[in-house]
């Protein structure tokens, strides 16, 4: 069964009620003041897991932190503005997010971002790596399929690299495959739970209808379609956004989902599953996403892909090509600098 937030209820986004003497992490969000940058700091005030949080950006983060520090929830909150305070935010950071970065416009492709977001994911990982170079690094800004090569090689480059520490969020595939799979055969999507696998671009994605749980059947032709959407689901609110920007509220929820699971694993809860981009041996492609057993110290186990239908092996077969592709400009970026 995979971790996650459940339904709506209070249950949903504060996490881990009884309090434990480990339900003390430090967590610090580059890129806070941003649209997915402030509802992501929102939901993770709202956690007892969480007893310091600390906010970055290059504007308005005073104000951000301010707002947030009047929530009666636990969580200190201290926010850092600019590259000085940069090294200061991260000291002591157990988990880092970093949602930091440009948006999608109509008519990009997540691809299209990445000569300002590579840049921006190169220095603050940079920072990450200098002062702490232990925490969880869980990299939200695409494009995923390129910065998390990034990041790992600017880790490599500074002698700490940990492939079990360095994360791609791809939360929101999963998320967005559950919600649309309990739309369609009227079920509670806190329920449902669909594995993603592959990058978080386009083809790439590639959602385990058949490993679905409960299981679910479609026909083909409404299996393909389903795919498609769940494919495409990132530019159906950029084009409903019409402008003003990409998915940030459910990308958001997604982050704080995957951190809640990766804060309760690093607390010794057991069986927490999630699906996540990171290094891995599972295919010819250097990294790729699969649901990943947590522990106390990143990635227990990678559960691989398991049993695949002939036509997911082929979704699988038909992404290696951009994913290699990605990756490859994601480590050329960092060879490429002095």
């Amino acid at each position: 069964m995979f971790s996650r937030i459940a339904g709506p209820s209070a249950r949903g986004l504060i996490r881990g009620l009884s309090t434990s003497a480990q339900n003390n992490a430090r967590v610090a969000v580059l890129g806070a003041s941003g649209g997915i940058g402030q509802p992501l700091s929102l939901l993770l005030k709202n956690s007892p897991l969480i007893s310091n949080l600390t906010l970055y950006d290059i504007a308005h983060t005073p104000g951000v932190a301010a707002d947030l520090s009047h929530i009666e929830t636990r969580a200190k909150v201290t926010g850092y503005l600019g590259p000085d305070q940069l090294p200061e935010s991260l000291k002591g950071a157990e988990v880092v997010v970093i949602p930091a970065g440009v948006p999608r416009k109509p008519g990009m492709t997540r691809d299209d971002l990445f000569n300002t977001n590579a840049s921006i994911v190169a220095t603050l990982t940079e920072a990450c790596a200098k002062y702490c170079p232990q925490a969880m690094i869980c990299i939200i800004a695409n494009p995923v399929n390129s910065t998390i090569p990034i990041t790992s090689e600017v880790f490599k480059k500074h002698g700490v690299y940990n492939p079990n520490r360095i994360f791609g969020v791809t939360t929101l595939d999963i998320v967005r495959a559950n919600t649309f799979v309990a739309e369609l055969k009227g079920l509670d999507p806190a329920r449902v739970n669909v594995p993603v696998v592959g990058g978080h671009a386009g083809k790439t994605i590639v959602p385990l209808i058949s490993q679905s749980t409960p299981k679910v059947e479609f026909p083909q032709e409404q299996l393909e379609v389903l795919i498609g959407r769940i494919q495409e689901a990132g530019t159906e609110v950029v084009k409903a956004k019409a402008g003003s920007g990409s998915a940030t509220l459910s990308m958001a929820y997604a982050g704080a989902r995957f951190v809640f699971s990766l804060l309760d694993a690093m607390n010794g809860k057991e069986g927490v599953i999630e699906c996540s981009f990171v290094r891995s041996e599972e295919t010819e492609s250097p990294y790729f996403s699969t649901p990943l057993l947590l522990g106390k110290n990143g990635i227990e186990k990678n559960l691989g892909l398991g049993k695949l239908t002939p036509f997911e092996e082929k979704l699988v077969s038909e992404s290696m090509a951009e994913l290699k592709a990605s990756i490859k400009k994601g480590e050329d970026f960092i060879k490429a600098q002095k």
